[in-house]
């Protein structure tokens, strides 16, 4: 029986987008696996192309992303250790990152289409090279519609991998990511995760389970609170406090990726991605942070680079 040589393309961007959801969003509350991912698709692959698993093997693995350029990371905490730490686990799993640098806005759709067309161009250069017989495309844009039909007058299938969910933001706005229908019908292989993953976690499916870097909540070891610096702050007026001050306080409630900084007269949000040295998942209410105040676009005061103080 002849080898399924599969390449595997992620849509960065889309990937953390997805990953981050599950993580702060969904009752899960881990981020998706990288490793749980491929073996997923290679399963799933050996199945429809009547192979054996051991004889689906991925040849090519690509992550693409934008990036903020290394002046501005320096700027943000632990930005570049974090970048560092993800470009060694896409090492680790064999995936060749491809990043594009980005001042600003990293999720910008300018920053998208220069990668969407990088992905294009190196696809087709494995495809006519005739390197791979299966392509699994992480990702969900319409754009990605004209490679995937290329791809079928080549001969070569197309497995795609999308999510679609929907959930309200702090700002009470409804954030919707949904697959371009175009997209699904040119697929040979469509495979809609949302659904999947529902219903496997409901079955405890181990394929699904392996899919999150974390095991279910239920059978995580409870976290143990750590010694952090504590201090009155409700008798500190902050009334006349200016954008660009730095601050310090204590975390007063966690929400779902949000959370709440004690801050008179009025308590400041702060969103998980503002956090500079620490993982949403692991914060304690009560724990001590220093923060930048700046305003949002409605003028009111918000924390933005949050600070973890240990």
């Amino acid at each position: 029986m002849n080898l399924t040589r599969i390449g595997v393309f992620y849509d960065g961007n889309y990937f953390t987008h997805v990953s981050n959801y599950y993580n702060y969003v969904h009752d899960r509350k881990s981020r998706l696996s990288l490793s749980g991912i491929h073996r997923y698709i290679t399963e799933r692959l050996a199945f429809l192309e009547e192979n054996e698993v051991e004889r689906c093997k991925i040849v090519e693995s690509h992550f693409y992303k934008g990036r903020i350029v290394a002046s501005e990371a320096s700027e943000k905490g632990n930005q570049l250790y974090f970048d560092r730490v993800f470009d060694d686990i896409l090492s680790y799993e064999g995936v060749t990152a491809h990043y594009q640098p980005v001042k600003g806005m990293v999720n910008s759709r300018s920053a998208d289409k220069g990668l969407n067309l990088q992905m294009a161009v190196d696809i087709l250069d494995l495809a006519y090279n005739d390197k791979l017989d299966v392509v699994a495309l992480i990702g969900a844009d319409g754009d990605y519609t004209a490679i995937v039909n290329k791809l079928n007058s080549l001969g070569i299938r197309v497995m795609l991998i999308s999510w679609d969910f929907e959930f309200t933001n702090d700002d009470g706005k409804r954030m919707t990511t949904k697959t371009s229908q175009d997209l699904i019908k040119s697929v040979s292989y469509p495979f809609l995760m949302h659904d999947r993953i529902e219903e496997g976690l409901e079955d405890d499916d181990e394929s699904i389970q392996n899919i999150f870097v974390l095991p279910p909540p239920d059978q995580r070891e409870e976290r143990q609170p750590r010694e952090s610096r504590t201090f009155d702050s409700t008798s500190v007026d902050n009334s006349d406090a200016k954008p660009g001050e730095v601050h310090e306080s204590e975390i007063l409630s966690l929400k779902t990726g949000y959370g709440f900084i004690q801050f008179q007269p009025n308590n400041l949000f702060f969103h998980h991605s503002n956090l500079t040295n620490a993982d949403f998942n692991d914060l304690y209410e009560g724990d001590a942070v220093k923060f930048i105040v700046e305003e949002n676009d409605k003028g009111e005061l918000v924390a933005k680079e949050v600070e973890l103080m240990v």
